[in-house]
């Protein structure tokens, strides 16, 4: 659903398949990520947001502007 709404509003992303890149996981759960989808968004400043799960709201709010 992720992927899907990205596609929808246009959004450029990248997708790595955690399960066929286990070094992946190691940086995430360092990261403390511990489930799946993650998004990770770096905006105009550098700064780094992320967070698991679908999340509309957070991704309108970010891409729909």
């Amino acid at each position: 659903m992720t992927e899907r709404l990205l596609d929808e509003l246009g959004v450029k992303y990248q997708e790595i398949d955690i399960s066929a890149d286990p070094e992946a996981v190691v940086a995430l759960r360092k990261l403390g990520y511990s489930s799946v989808p993650i998004v990770m968004v770096t905006g105009e400043d550098g700064n780094v947001t992320g967070w698991t799960g679908f999340r509309p709201d957070r991704i309108k709010q970010l891409f729909n502007s």
